[in-house]
């Protein structure tokens, strides 16, 4: 029984731990192949640099950043928003985690929807449990994610009803911070949603 039990539990954190890693791995075998494809373009100014300055790895990240700020800034008009939407669709969203990393980045730059990964805090038995929700069902029960310690982005889904869901006014960034440091922190968070419940009364 323990050995089964072992084994569910390996089990578990390979699959866990493979949710997380591969798509930044993934993530970082494109930026590479991106930078070794515009290596070829800037190789003719980077000739004309000084030897002892690496001008080809800097000239490719400059330019990479060139064309990321640009598409970031392109992606923001309505014909680059249906644009990226039909490629989302078409291509990205088939990747796993690619759905799950465009959500924490929006949440993390302060773009994502105000209903999503929106921290809370969540009625468990006796104690109260970091959580994110991540939507409202019709009846009006919160779909929530409770992170895991000291890894946030592996954990469980819950469906719970709203009346245990405390949501907290305060950045994405802050619960992931205390939820790396194996709840250090965690007062703040408690004092925020204890302040917002005494304002609701």
């Amino acid at each position: 029984m323990l050995m089964k039990n072992s084994s569910v539990l390996l089990a578990r954190a390979l699959l866990r731990g493979l949710l997380i890693i591969v798509p930044i791995y993934l993530a970082i075998l494109l930026l590479l192949k991106g930078l070794k494809s515009l290596t070829g373009l800037v190789r003719p100014i980077a000739v004309l640099l000084p030897s002892w300055f690496p001008g080809e790895i800097a000239l490719s990240v400059l330019l990479l950043i060139i064309i990321c700020i640009v598409v970031g800034a392109v992606v923001r008009t309505r014909t680059g928003q249906a644009a990226r939407e039909r490629l989302e669709k078409a291509f990205f969203e088939r990747i796993p985690g690619y759905g799950l990393l465009r959500s924490l980045t929006q949440q993390v730059a302060g773009e994502g929807r105000e209903n999503v990964w929106k921290p809370a805090f969540a009625e468990m038995a006796d104690a109260l449990v970091m959580a994110f929700v991540i939507e409202e069902l019709d009846d009006g029960r919160y779909t929530i994610f409770i992170p895991s310690i000291p890894t946030p982005f592996s954990g469980a889904v819950y469906v719970i009803d709203r009346a245990r869901v405390h949501p907290v006014d305060v950045p994405f960034t802050q619960v992931v911070k205390v939820i790396s440091k194996w709840g250090s922190g965690a007062k703040n968070l408690v004092a925020a949603m204890e302040r917002e419940a005494s304002l609701s009364r």
